[in-house]
This record gives structure tokens, sequence and C-alpha cells, in this order.
């Protein structure tokens, strides 16, 4: 196809040429899958969640350009070379997405759940952090960045027995980079200590696995031998929202997918959600986003 004598870098600019960029690798131990998709012009190729495959977490990096981006049904400006991770079963799309750099991956092909607790896809970028993760690249990073996606590009077109390994060292260390710009953004000041962070991720899980069926903080506080005025205390000290918020904001987060996703009723969604009323999940929602379910719904 590209002739004798191309070598791979040449190939790497035909193939962006002809048709912007999509790789994804498939570790043949996990099945664990990585995407990455960059300059797509249009915003079908991006996974979207469904039950069968529900653990994919984003990383995405935007280009140039100042441009707007939805997140869960809210605008969002998305400011250039900048980068957000977003995580499991959030609702997105862009409004140029051919200035986009996207990394996707499930949990079983990059996890170190029981190690590294500030860079696994436990920690600080999906579950120690309250809230949409803006952060801001200067030049030096954008740098490191626009460095490591090339030779992404590179190992996605070099397969090997060991092509897994290196994706996988590839996309720790832009977790690190990423972990790093964290810490400095939204950490600095804060009494940063393993126990307090680890109890904050602990509470982020404890509510991903519960919140259907469990809506009050006292509840996880006990899970956590905790008092809700302790657990209020240190999320304040990391500058996060309330438990309560978080607690609120991950019901709404599965209601906005619900919604976008699926023709379920808001009464099925209601009580899905663990709402015995659909009257009463209505008026949670509004409050929450300014809007009522169908309104919504119109809207997507």
């Amino acid at each position: 196809m590209y002739g004798k004598g191309v070598d791979l870098q040449q190939r790497i600019l035909l193939i962006k040429k002809i048709c912007k960029m999509y790789f994804s690798h498939v570790s043949p131990k996990t099945k664990g899958k990585l995407i990455f998709l960059d300059q797509e012009i249009s915003a079908d190729r991006f996974y979207r969640h469904n039950a069968e495959n529900e653990y994919v977490l984003s990383i995405v990096m935007n280009g140039a350009e100042t441009q707007q981006m939805t997140i869960d049904g809210v605008l969002h400006e998305f400011a250039p070379y900048s980068i957000i991770p977003l995580l499991i079963k959030q609702v997105f799309s862009f409004e140029k997405p051919e200035l986009v750099t996207c990394w996707q991956y499930t949990r079983d092909f990059y996890c170190l759940a029981d190690n590294y607790f500030e860079i696994s896809c436990l920690g600080i970028l999906f579950f120690g952090y309250s809230g949409n993760l803006f952060l801001t690249v200067n030049e030096e990073y954008q740098k490191k960045f626009q460095s490591l996606r090339q030779v992404f590009i590179e190992e996605f077109n070099t397969v090997d027995t060991i092509q897994t390994d290196m994706l996988q060292m590839l996309l720790k260390r832009l977790i690190i980079l990423i972990t790093r710009l964290a810490k400095e953004q939204y950490l600095s000041g804060a009494i940063y200590t393993e126990e307090k962070f680890d109890l904050i991720r602990r509470f982020n899980l404890l509510v991903a696995e519960n919140y259907k069926q469990e809506h009050q903080v006292s509840y996880y506080a006990e899970l956590l031998n905790k008092s809700p005025k302790t657990l209020t205390r240190i999320f304040t000290g990391f500058n996060y929202s309330t438990p309560s918020v978080l607690i609120q904001d991950r019901i709404i987060m599965e209601a906005k997918r619900l919604f976008c996703y699926t023709k379920l009723s808001v009464k099925e969604i209601a009580y899905d959600l663990g709402f015995s009323d659909a009257g009463h999940f209505s008026r949670f929602f509004k409050n929450a986003t300014d809007r009522n379910p169908s309104e919504f719904r119109k809207q997507q």
C-alpha cells in the first residue's frame, strides 16, 4: 500500500492525511482495550459507554483553539492545550472534535488498583478528585505531551510480542504527567497525606458501587468508621465538594447518561436510581440541573 522505501514516519504522515488517527489495541492476556484518537472529523468514533463495557476511562487533550465541550449536559470552555480526565459513564461531546487527542482504556488494560495509589485507575485523576478536572498545560508540558503522543503513534504501528507492555508503559507515563499537573493545580496548599487521600478515594469508590441504593452520607461514613462531620472536614481540607454533593453528583451523572442513551421513562430511571417516587426524583433532578428531566432529554 505504501510502497518500498517509505519509512515509518512517512507512513504515519500518510495515514494521518488519509484518515486522521484512530488506533486500538487489545491485550492478548486480559482482553483489556486501549483506544487512541487524534483529529477525528466527527465524534462518532469516540467510545460510548454501554452496559456491556462500562469501565472505560478517557483522557482528552485539546488542540490550539478554544472550543466548547459538553459534559453530562453542561457546557464548558475547553481551553487550548488543556487536558481533562473523564470518568466512567460520563457523557461528553466536543464542538470541534478534529482538535482533540484522546486516549480511552479499560481497567483491564491498565489499573494498578493495589499499588501506586496516586496513579492507578482508582487514583487522583478518576476517583481522588470531585468535579471536572480541567488541567492547564504550560509550554514545557505541551512539548512533553506532544512527544509522548508521537511515540504512542509509532508504537501502535509496531506490532510484536511486547507491544502491549510498551503501550501500558506509555499510558503509565501519560498518567504520571497528568497526575503531577493535577497535584500542582488542585492540591497545592492542601494537607496532603496518603491516609487522608485514601479515605477520599475509598469514599468515592463506595459511592460508585452503592449510589443507586444509598443516598445518605451517614451510610458511607459508617463503612469508613468516620462521622459525617469528619468526612466533611477532610473533604473541605482538599477544597472538594461536600460528601452529600458528591453523592448527588454521581446520581445526576447516571441519570443524564440514562436520559441520553436509553429510552427508559422518567419513572423507570427514578426507580433504577433508588427513588420510590418519580415526582421526588424529578424535583431532585431539577434542583441539581435547573431543568426537569423532559427538558433535559429534549435538548440532547
